[in-house]
């Protein structure tokens, strides 16, 4: 199965709120890579611009269902780029959200038709750093429930999970490129 995905330059960075991984991304976007931000997150900021109710404390099968058509079309807007391109969290995280919420089988036909790279960085719980805002209002322990969760799933969709370490942004970033390069 992997000998056909070798060649997606899309690389998911997923896992733990507040594990650190927008910061990473920043890093390699630093470093003259294509970023993609979180789905989440940009549609967070346009809901409460609006006053609009699709936001994950509100309604959140209606920001999941959101956050599925942004990742698809953040995808289909990727492709324009033929190097490696990063993505902050993605479909996954809001299909298998989604499917965990409602019961919905949206996961796996969605997520076999659209793939990222093979291998997925996951960015562990981390405590020391973990820290709520006016886009992320949940607490540590739904963070780490949803890495869990996460953690279960990236397998059984045929990825492979490599855990990010804790330690500075630029190192995280030698790490997961010193990890690409040696396909």
């Amino acid at each position: 199965m992997k000998g056909h995905l070798l060649q997606n330059h899309f690389v998911l960075i997923s896992g733990c709120s507040g594990g650190g991984k927008s910061t990473l991304l920043a890093e390699l976007r630093r470093r003259g890579y294509p970023v993609v931000e979180e789905p989440g997150r940009r549609i967070i900021a346009d809901e409460l611009a609006s006053g609009g109710t699709a936001l994950p404390w509100v309604d959140a099968p209606a920001f999941l269902r959101r956050a599925i058509d942004v990742a698809l079309n953040d995808m289909a807007m990727a492709k324009a780029h033929s190097g490696w391109v990063f993505f902050d969290r993605g479909l996954i995280d809001a299909a298998a959200a989604l499917e965990a919420l409602t019961g919905e089988p949206v996961l796996r036909a969605i997520c076999a038709a659209h793939r990222y790279h093979w291998r997925v960085f996951m960015a562990p719980p981390w405590p020391e750093i973990y820290v709520t805002d006016a886009g992320r209002r949940h607490g540590i322990e739904a963070a780490t429930a949803e890495y869990r969760r996460l953690m279960e799933t990236l397998p059984m969709l045929g990825y492979d999970v490599i855990s990010l370490p804790k330690n500075s942004p630029s190192a995280r970033a030698d790490f997961v490129l010193a990890t690409l390069s040696l396909e």
